[in-house]
Parts: structure tokens; C-alpha cells; sequence
């Protein structure tokens, strides 16, 4: 990805970065400062290492067990890693771009508090739609959506 932002930014005055979901996490991870002047995310997986410990405990997997198999299946459809999960630890986020957020009350993998206090912590803006879900693909939800990049980039 940061191969990808230095070769876009020689081509353009300046770039910003729009992320959903885990897309937004794997971002937040690729050394990003300093090529993107603003981030746009969207229901984005701000604390991956609290999302896996929340799946290991809906799974009843404790970290022992997961270090001891390596890969554990869930009834919920995700395998659990200990690789995956050991690079989450050993790699938490650092980001310093100012960054708008928007997330839905109904998001049912990262909680509110969660988005907040990423939030409070790394200055920036959150916006939250009554009743969105993670993965906003409603009609209204795709409006909301719009309308606040529109906002957004209007205030710029």
C-alpha cells in the first residue's frame, strides 16, 4: 500500500484515502503519514487485537489454545490465527492523518465506545447514523453515506 500512495502521490497534488472496514485497519498499518493529506473511514476496524479477543471469546478460545493449534474454526465462519493474531499484538496502530469516521449504531463488529475512544485519541471526527450497520448498503444507508463525504469535502 505505501508503494502504491508514493507512486500516486509523484502523479497528484495531494491524496486522500477513503477505507471501509478492515481496509481502514490495514491502512492505519501501512506507513501512510506523509503521502495522504486526509482519511475518510468507513465502519473501520480501529482496535483489531480487541475484535479478536471478542471473537476468541464468542468462540470460548482462550490464547493458550490458539498459540497451541495455530488455527482454530469457529461456528461463526472465522478461523481464528495465532500467527494473524500475534502480529496484530506486536503491531498496533500508530496513524497521524486526520481522519473522518463514520460508523452506524448497528455495526456489529466494532462497538461505539470502541470508535469513540479511537476517536478522542487520535483527533478525529466521528459521525454516527442511527441504525447503520457495519457494512452500509441500504438505499438510506448508501445516501448517509454520501452525504457526509459530500459535508466533509465541502468543509475542506
Amino acid at each position: 500500500m505505501r508503494a502504491a500512495a508514493e507512486e500516486l502521490r509523484e502523479r497528484y497534488d495531494g491524496l486522500i484515502l477513503v477505507a471501509n472496514s478492515i481496509g481502514a485497519y490495514f491502512s492505519m498499518n501501512a506507513g501512510l503519514e506523509g503521502l495522504v493529506e486526509r482519511a475518510y473511514f468507513i465502519s473501520p476496524v480501529v482496535d483489531m487485537k480487541k475484535l479478536i479477543e471478542g471473537l476468541m471469546a464468542a468462540a470460548g478460545v482462550t490464547e493458550a489454545e490458539l498459540e497451541a493449534r495455530g488455527v482454530i474454526p469457529t461456528s461463526f465462519g472465522e478461523d481464528l490465527s495465532w500467527e494473524y493474531y500475534s502480529y496484530v499484538r506486536a503491531h498496533p496502530v500508530k496513524w497521524d492523518v486526520p481522519t473522518e469516521m463514520l460508523c452506524g449504531t448497528a455495526d456489529e463488529l466494532t462497538s461505539l465506545d470502541t470508535m469513540r475512544a479511537f476517536a478522542a485519541a487520535h483527533g478525529a471526527g466521528l459521525a454516527v447514523m442511527e441504525g447503520g450497520e457495519h457494512w452500509f448498503h441500504t438505499p438510506e444507508q448508501l445516501r448517509f453515506l454520501d452525504d457526509w463525504i459530500r459535508r466533509k469535502e465541502a468543509d475542506k
